[in-house]
């Protein structure tokens, strides 16, 4: 049964059609994440066309263009402020963009560094510390203040 409809599917379309199923495998992702950037504005629903939806392959390069992003540490949302700015000709607002996802970048690793910081100095106290003392690192945790 699944065959017939595979092959009538085969016939009624193009070779160089996208359904939503070869838009995901093209583009690297799986067909509930097409719909998620559906829902969000990302990428667009065609119009059905014969009883299935037709995706250009321009879709597989927005795709990317997301997932580029998202590894880049943008939002969604700022992903979705991206793809309306994405011919450049407002490079302003690109940058701008981009300045914000930048010092929300370096907030985060400043606020890593401090993290390592504390852990490393707990850690070492706590390999100073004698058998009959209590652990720094449980102390600190449970809001002890440390001691110095």
């Amino acid at each position: 049964m699944k065959k017939k409809a595979d092959a009538r599917r085969s016939s009624a379309e193009p070779s160089s059609a996208l359904t939503i199923g070869r838009l995901a495998e093209a583009a690297g992702v799986g067909v509930e994440t097409v719909r998620y950037y559906q829902s969000r504005g990302l990428v667009r629903v065609p119009a059905a066309n014969g009883g299935f939806r037709v995706y250009p392959a321009a879709a597989i390069d927005r795709i990317a263009f997301i997932k580029r992003a998202q590894v880049l540490g943008f939002t969604l949302n700022e992903v979705r402020s991206l793809l309306d700015l994405e011919d450049g000709r407002n490079r302003r607002a690109i940058q701008s963009v981009t300045e914000k996802r930048l010092r929300q970048i370096e907030e985060k690793l400043a606020d890593l560094h401090r993290m390592r910081d504390v852990l490393s100095e707990l850690l070492h106290r706590c390999r100073q510390a004698g058998p009959a003392q209590a652990c720094p690192i449980i102390d600190t945790l449970a809001g002890a203040r440390p001691s110095a």
